[in-house]
């Protein structure tokens, strides 16, 4: 793999990479603070309004792997492209939908489109800064584009809400999209792998089908669990993947390699991304739906309580390049996912007369840790895979943290109105139940990490002993 040296092209790739990625978490992100003004607009029910908050993710899980085999593959510049003019398209679809199905539908191809760009993204960030310092900084910028995208999608539409109406923020993104794609091509040099694997077609589809099942049943399983659709997509999804297992283990050409999962390093990585999304990405994603049934606090107050989180983890994520060298990235994890843990717990113990300053310190708390931990996921992603294989890296990885949010959400979402009821005391009885389990998901997380450090520092003692007798 050759490592572009001009300090001009690596400031340019890791601008647009960057900007590619935040521009797909502030489409991500935007039902989250405008959920009643959308479901309203577009005449949705319950269910319409759970599948357009988790439709998105179904694109994203679905493709982010497929995308990051292309990235390497094909070019990592025109997967990324092709990325931003789909995700620009959809958005248009988004933002003249006249109901909730041609809505959910633009929202999933946003997903599609939104893998592709973050695939590629890192590949990007990896083909053009060598391992080391500058690709430490990289991460730590690519990281900080996560947290803003997630600061400014709730903040954007909330605005725009209040002030026109929440469809112009997807004009935005879909404008937005269409000058990133021209810069890209402009500024980005095209890159592939040294040693691509091939297409996986039959892999690619039933990795898509049987993860699109998955989280189609969790979406469906909120309306009621033992309804026949929810228990046949359970069952197709669980035979899908069974089956991608077997096909990617005899290939030669596996869109993921299955002996990954037999390294530390790897193991550590996809952990880690999976209890992000299962913990405080899920707990932030059901906030500011809580914040407004439960304490009146109207979609832009929500959504700026949600900035104190992001925002801070973008400060962190930015400055996580001044951590010393000797800690490693395993240790890095698990420092992360305790610390948001911690201010996970800070936020327990609300009553109905609790206000908005008894989130505060644990969101800024937890925004700290989620920037060391953003930073940390996006290079261990690309370290934790063979050289040149950095788009399946962040395929993988991504696909972790999106699955994991899809489950996370799903069960935040039954413990958080544990009776049945939207009255302000049982949805406070819900966020501290929501909140004690997303805590104990980061901790869980914490010690696979720092087992799967354990593991590798042996292997590694192992080895060099083994050198020396020899």
């Amino acid at each position: 793999m050759t490592i572009i040296d001009s300090a001009v092209d690596q400031r340019r790739s890791l601008s647009i990479a960057a900007l590619g990625t935040l521009l797909t978490l502030v489409a991500f992100t935007s039902p989250l603070a405008t959920i009643n003004s959308t479901a309203a607009t577009l005449g949705s029910d319950t269910a319409g309004k759970t599948w357009i908050l988790s439709s998105m993710s179904i694109g994203l899980s679905a493709a982010l792997l497929t995308t990051g085999t292309l990235a390497d593959d094909f070019g990592r510049r025109r997967t990324f492209v092709l990325g931003v003019l789909v995700l620009a398209f959809a958005s248009v679809v988004c933002a003249v939908s006249p109901n909730t199905l041609i809505f959910v539908l633009a929202r999933v191809l946003q997903g599609l489109g939104g893998a592709a760009v973050i695939a590629s993204s890192l590949g990007i960030i990896a083909h053009t800064h060598p391992a080391g310092p500058r690709r430490a900084h990289a991460s730590g910028v690519w990281g900080a584009s996560l947290g803003a995208g997630i600061a400014l999608g709730p903040l954007l539409v909330a605005t725009l809400d209040r002030l026109a109406t929440w469809r112009d923020a997807y004009w935005l993104v879909a404008v937005a999209g269409a000058l990133l794609a021209v810069a890209a091509h402009r500024f980005v040099r095209e890159s592939t792998s040294d040693t691509p694997r091939g297409l996986d077609p039959a892999g690619a589809l039933l990795l898509a089908f049987g993860l699109s099942a998955l989280l189609a049943a969790l979406v469906e399983g909120r309306q009621g669990w033992v309804r026949p659709s929810p228990l046949i997509l359970f069952a197709v999804s669980a035979v899908l993947l069974i089956v991608f297992v077997v096909v990617e283990y005899r290939s030669r050409a596996a869109m993921l390699d299955l002996k990954l999962f037999t390294q530390p390093a790897f193991v550590a990585a996809t952990v880690a991304a999976v209890v992000t999304g299962a913990g405080i990405i899920a707990l932030m994603s059901f906030m500011s739906g809580f914040l407004g049934n439960a304490y009146n606090i109207d979609a832009l107050g929500a959504a700026l309580l949600l900035f104190a989180w992001s925002a801070t983890s973008v400060v962190t994520a930015l400055l996580a390049r001044r951590i010393p060298a000797r800690v490693t990235g395993g240790v890095q994890l698990a420092a992360g996912l305790i610390g948001v843990a911690i201010g996970q717990l800070a936020m327990l113990g609300l009553s109905v007369d609790s206000t908005w300053l008894r989130l505060l310190p644990g969101l800024l708390f937890a925004g700290v840790a989620s920037g060391v931990l953003n930073a940390a996921l996006g290079r261990e992603a690309v370290a934790s895979v063979p050289a040149g294989r950095a788009g399946m890296g962040s395929g993988a990885n991504n696909t972790a943290r999106y699955v994991g949010s899809a489950v996370g959400v799903t069960v935040v979402a039954v413990l958080a109105v544990p009776r049945g009821t939207s009255s302000p005391a049982a949805l406070v009885e819900g966020w501290n139940s929501a909140v004690l389990f997303t805590s104990a998901v980061s901790v869980v997380g914490a010690l696979v990490v720092l087992l799967c450090r354990e593991r590798r520092t042996r292997a590694q003692a192992d080895s060099r002993a083994g050198q020396i007798r020899s």
